[in-house]
């Protein structure tokens, strides 16, 4: 599931899950049926506004590295700390969310490491395609949470996709009615889209598309 087949399926609404690739409609949510919105991001129109290069700038002391991704105690260590602070459902390990026991990837898989000094404080991952990316996993230090390091991982990932003239960034879906999704429109809302699965196609974002959309699928 690699280069244009990767592609395809995210232009379909298809998104990994462990080793294989799925898509929905509807996920529940604290006992509610709640639609699913897949999103991607137009890389060609991204602009960023004061929020977002605030936020680059008030992390320039950390490092920033993307390579290929290699399972590591490390990562695994900075996930767990970071699973023991949150108060959502998440997978129970690295590990677990990726591989699922496979011992190999047949995605091409990258992590965004961010460093304060030689410490690992921040981890995002995502599979890299042809023409896009999609965006797996953020995870980081509960210590440095006021760092907003979930957002800026996503404008690094938006940044190697830019620098390898990728047309796509997938960040997953967001919720109607379930505001915990709702950082994804984060890096830029003007170049966001949303997915119609009944039509096939994609629409520039906005919350009256996404309203829309939920009616429709409830409405078969």
């Amino acid at each position: 599931m690699k280069g244009s087949m990767l592609d395809l399926c995210l232009s379909k609404g298809y998104f990994r899950m462990q080793q294989d690739v799925f898509t929905c409609r509807f996920v529940l949510f604290d006992d509610s049926l709640c639609a699913v919105h897949w999103l991607r991001i137009t890389l060609a129109t991204v602009t960023y506004g004061t929020k977002q290069l605030r936020l680059l700038r008030s992390n320039e002391k950390f490092s920033v590295a993307v390579k290929p991704f290699v399972l590591s105690q490390e990562l695994e260590s900075l996930y767990a700390l970071y699973r023991s602070s949150i108060n959502f459902d998440a997978p129970e390990s690295v590990e677990s969310c990726l591989l699922d026991g496979a011992v190999y990837n047949v995605f091409d898989t990258y992590v965004v490491e961010v460093r304060d000094g030689a410490s690992l404080i921040a981890a995002g991952i995502f599979d890299n395609g042809a023409q896009s990316i999609a965006g797996i996993m953020n995870f980081y230090h509960p210590d440095y949470r006021k760092h907003s390091l979930g957002k800026y991982l996503m404008l690094q990932k938006i940044k190697f996709a830019q620098r390898y003239q990728k047309e796509y960034y997938y960040p997953g879906y967001l919720v109607s009615n379930y505001p915990k999704f709702d950082y994804k429109l984060f890096a830029c809302e003007a170049a966001t889209e949303v997915f119609d699965s009944t039509r096939d196609q994609w629409l520039p974002f906005s919350w009256d598309v996404v309203t829309r959309l939920a009616e429709v699928y409830r409405n078969g």
